[in-house]
């Protein structure tokens, strides 16, 4: 893991940014792995501001979520989906025919795994994963545990989880996950982890002792070949 230290969150999300425009140009047609909430939200608006510079940039770029909240009604605003949709899909002027998703709201979960594991042996490997780091250190909705699933999978979401700012104010909380598996993760061919907001130092300081266990999802990123770790020092409490 190749950790860079940035002084504010604005240059984290320029550097994730460059790294983004770097991956594009080298292969337009890239899978791209979204992850959600106020980490990559910044990148994602630079992203933006970089397509207005170089229109056509992400014209072949495909886009797969990296996990979402089970049992909210489809389109609620505090969905991953509405998130992707208003931050990545419109922005960047991405058509369905390359975005890959799940429902928020299934009648059969299971089911939405098992296409989206379809999916990806189709579509895959992802090319460009983005993550951030939950304060239980948490990967997507890959929660602490023994053992870890492989594969998309429905997940039971941890009270920490629960107390996820995209979901804090709702009254009915998700009564499940929906994330990709560990190994689907790990397959990505280039990884950025971003690491900012509050609440984190903790768990930053576990990750940095590189011991690799299941009860730290984290910790596996050790274990990948490309990954980018850029940290936003000024939220590091």
């Amino acid at each position: 893991m190749r950790i860079t230290s940035c002084e504010n969150y604005q240059e984290m999300s320029i550097l994730a940014a460059d790294l983004v425009q770097e991956e594009v140009l080298k292969k337009p047609r890239l899978l791209f792995c979204a992850a959600t909430g106020s980490s990559p939200a910044g990148l994602y608006e630079e992203m933006g501001k970089r397509l207005s510079l170089n229109p056509g940039m992400f014209d072949g770029m495909r886009i797969i979520k990296l996990d979402e909240w089970g049992g909210v009604p489809a389109y609620h605003p505090v969905t991953c989906e509405y998130f992707i949709r208003k931050r990545l899909l419109e922005p960047l002027s991405i058509p369905e025919e390359r975005y890959h998703s799940f429902h928020s709201d299934p009648e059969d979960p299971e089911l939405e795994c098992r296409v989206i594991r379809s999916t990806l042996q189709e579509e895959g490997p992802i090319d460009l994963c983005i993550l951030g780091l939950g304060k239980n250190g948490h990967l997507g909705l890959n929660e602490p545990d023994t053992q870890l699933e492989p594969y998309c999978h429905v997940a039971q979401l941890s009270e920490l989880s629960l107390e996820h700012k995209m979901i804090s104010s709702m009254e009915i909380k998700p009564s499940y996950g929906i994330t990709l598996g560990m190994e689907e993760i790990l397959a990505a061919r280039k990884i950025i982890f971003l690491i900012t907001g509050k609440g984190k130092k903790d768990v930053m300081q576990k990750l940095m002792e590189k011991e690799v266990h299941p009860e730290l999802p984290a910790s596996f990123l050790w274990e990948h070949p490309q990954v980018d770790c850029l940290m936003d020092l000024s939220s590091m409490d």
